[in-house]
């Protein structure tokens, strides 16, 4: 009696080897990004990072960019309020993703507005400019770990020194000098919400040429950044 043969399993098509291959590929890249950027983080949370990606770009396109590291001892307290209450005004009281924004900007229906400064700052230091799936993923994934590792106050101060402020200006103190001429530790209250009021435009907006739009843009500033401190949402950096 002729003895039955086993079925071979079938192989996958070559398309569909192709996907599971990119799938494996995209999940191991992610998780050798998190785990340097856990490194880093460790690193950053007492050494100043050095100049980002996107700064070394300018610097190739412009020949040069303005910026200096600045602590955040050095820096006018109202300057770390003005920038939390211009772009996250609840920083002190979410773990990197502020849930209300998004939920307010998905029902306005927009599609960007609710990324917080941890968010904005994972983006600077260890990503790239421009708009990607691959980068919101990345960013999504490792913020909470920058969250986890930093105080507030190191992210706060971070942001401050990597943020751009006008083309080829990063960080505060390049910033203070370029439109104002002072230390960043002598910014009064005006300077500092002009200069939080360009963070979201640096290249279309100027905090010494400000626009009737900007001046608005300037005093709401101002009230959120006084309200943050009777209120105790900026504690967390100032403490």
């Amino acid at each position: 009696m002729p003895r039955k043969t086993e079925k071979q399993p079938r192989r996958p098509d070559p398309l569909t080897r192709l996907v599971r291959r990119g799938r494996r590929w995209m999940i191991w890249a992610a998780l050798v990004a998190i785990s340097c950027v856990a490194l880093a983080s460790v690193a950053h949370r007492v050494i100043p990072p050095g100049p980002t990606y996107y700064m070394k770009q300018e610097a190739r396109r412009l020949g040069a960019v303005r910026y200096q590291w600045t602590a955040m001892a050095d820096i006018a307290p109202v300057m770390a309020r003005s920038a939390v209450a211009a772009e996250d005004a609840n920083f002190c009281v979410h773990w990197g993703f502020d849930m209300q924004a998004i939920r307010q900007v998905l029902e306005r229906g927009a599609a960007r507005g609710a990324s917080t400064i941890s968010q904005q700052t994972v983006k600077n230091v260890y990503l790239w400019q421009g708009r990607s799936w691959l980068r919101k993923a990345l960013e999504a994934l490792m913020t909470p770990v920058v969250e986890l590792v930093w105080p507030k106050r190191r992210i706060v101060e971070i942001y401050l020194n990597v943020a751009e402020f006008d083309e080829g200006v990063f960080g505060v103190d390049a910033a203070a000098r370029h439109y104002f001429g002072v230390a960043p530790a002598d910014l009064t209250a005006l300077q500092a919400a002009r200069l939080a009021a360009v963070l979201p435009d640096p290249k279309g907006r100027s905090a010494s040429k400000p626009t009737a739009w900007l001046r608005k843009r300037t005093a709401s500033i101002m009230d959120g950044a006084a309200t943050i401190r009777r209120d105790g949402r900026a504690r967390c950096f100032e403490d």
